[in-house]
């Protein structure tokens, strides 16, 4: 179902302002219509805005990862069957290990939350839980590898998720924040390079494979 989202809704949704999304909106930007005099938005328009501006940014980017230290292989899970709520879970309580996540309860919410308000399901049989807020202090990342895929994670092309990078920023770090997102989205169209990460069962290769070293 189509379902329509408010102003508020959209900005809770891609982590800005409600006046940025008014402008946004205001200026065409943002797909959307009025009735009356406020802003409504269809669900899925915003899912195909969002997955458009991480596949064609014209940001430059590195062929992986911006940079190695947003995820380490201690970080990288493989997993042959789950749930999506089990992957999500365990994968922010990997991130709340880090120096970086002052509540790691707060953080899980907040993944839940949006995933309840619009998949991250970007395509391609990936998935992109990803949060910016003031309890991070810096730019931190999990990735989950679901070998048969998560039957109850879907993307845009309804394909099950199989591979989950989950993303956590810091509130200013949105330049960062979109060109990690970006790298992600960019590294992983390429088929053969999701058929290797799946396909492997060790963390250190995944993660040479994830920032570009192999």
């Amino acid at each position: 179902m189509n379902s329509i989202l408010t102003i508020e809704e959209v900005a809770a949704y891609l982590r800005v302002s409600e006046r940025t999304v008014y402008d946004w909106a205001s200026k065409g930007e943002l797909p959307g219509g009025k009735i009356g005099t406020s802003w409504r938005f269809r669900k899925g328009d915003i899912e195909k805005w969002v997955n458009d501006r991480l596949g064609n940014t014209k940001t430059v980017v590195k062929p992986g990862i911006t940079t190695s230290s947003v995820l380490t292989p201690e970080r990288i899970l493989v997993f042959d069957t789950a749930t999506k709520m089990e992957v999500l879970t365990k994968l922010t309580a990997l991130i709340s290990e880090t120096p970086f996540i002052n509540s790691s309860d707060a953080l899980l919410t907040d993944i839940l939350e949006r995933e309840e308000l619009m998949s991250t399901g970007i395509g391609f049989g990936v998935g992109v839980p990803h949060v910016r807020v003031d309890y991070v202090s810096d730019l931190v990342m999990a990735v989950g590898i679901c070998r048969k895929g998560l039957e109850d994670y879907t993307t845009l092309d309804q394909e099950n998720v199989k591979i989950v990078c989950m993303l956590a920023a810091r509130l200013d770090q949105h330049a960062q924040y979109l060109r990690t997102l970006s790298s992600i989205s960019s590294r992983l169209k390429d088929s053969e390079m999701r058929q290797q990460i799946i396909e492997s069962q060790d963390p250190v290769e995944i993660y040479n494979l994830m920032i570009g070293e192999k």
